[in-house]
């Protein structure tokens, strides 16, 4: 009896650390190894569109992040009620309904966000990234899984819109976080700092050119970084073998 206890128990252990590994796994994948921006190019009008200043560029990733993650819950929750014919009418019905209710937040609270934002803000509800996500992954598994690879798709996405904002502010104007006051009020304006004298800076890197330009730059060093990786395991495996 004592025994088949602890088999009971050590399968609930073993079935909550898979548990966990699958939801580091999801949540890995969509920040590194399946990263929206830099994997799959998805989203790339906003991604190249908003990203002339850090601040823009973490207003939409936040505002994308919570699109993504509510829509993917629930999604996955509802799944089994929807008809397959007119999924995709329903997905974007929710996804129109969250970003239009974030979008009424953005402009009520921070309406010199909502102006950098622009037209971008709207149409989070045609952004590939979310439609995605509810059609190959919540539509498919449980509001935890969906979850976490909504947060994971979501900070991946918003890390490459941060990055590629920061760079090309600070390469075209010089500065970084200008305009941080307006979206964190006080804490904001300890962000805001100067690199860069307006003379020595390139304009070319807030124009469209330079987006694709610090675009292609991260992708590059994204290939570089995992084919370097693979490599050097490789390489210790050809050495282990050449061992034995």
């Amino acid at each position: 009896m004592t025994n088949k206890i602890d088999n009971v128990e050590g399968t609930k252990k073993k079935v909550k650390i898979s548990t966990k590994a699958s939801l580091l796994k999801i949540l890995f994948e969509g920040i590194w190894s399946n990263n929206p921006g830099l994997c799959q190019l998805l989203g790339l009008c906003p991604l190249l569109a908003v990203t002339t200043s850090a601040v823009s560029a973490i207003g939409l990733g936040l505002a994308t992040l919570i699109v993504v993650c509510a829509s993917s819950v629930i999604i996955s929750l509802i799944r089994r009620f929807i008809f397959k014919e007119v999924r995709i009418p329903i997905y974007v019905l929710f996804i129109a309904t969250l970003v239009t209710v974030v979008k009424f937040y953005i402009e009520a609270y921070f309406p010199d966000l909502n102006s950098q934002l622009g037209i971008y803000l709207a149409l989070i509800v045609t952004n590939c990234i979310i439609m995605g996500r509810a059609e190959a992954f919540a539509s498919r598994n449980g509001p935890l899984l969906s979850l976490a690879d909504a947060v994971g798709t979501g900070i991946g996405f918003g890390l490459v819109l941060f990055v590629l904002g920061a760079v090309r502010e600070i390469v075209g104007q010089g500065t970084l976080f200008m305009g941080a006051s307006k979206l964190f009020g006080s804490f904001g304006e300890a962000l805001e700092c100067s690199f860069i004298q307006s003379d020595y800076t390139l304009m070319v890197a807030i124009l469209p050119p330079g987006g694709f330009f610090v675009l292609a730059f991260m992708i590059a060093l994204k290939n570089f970084m995992q084919n370097f990786k693979r490599h050097k395991i490789e390489n210790s495996f050809k050495i282990k073998s050449i061992q034995n």
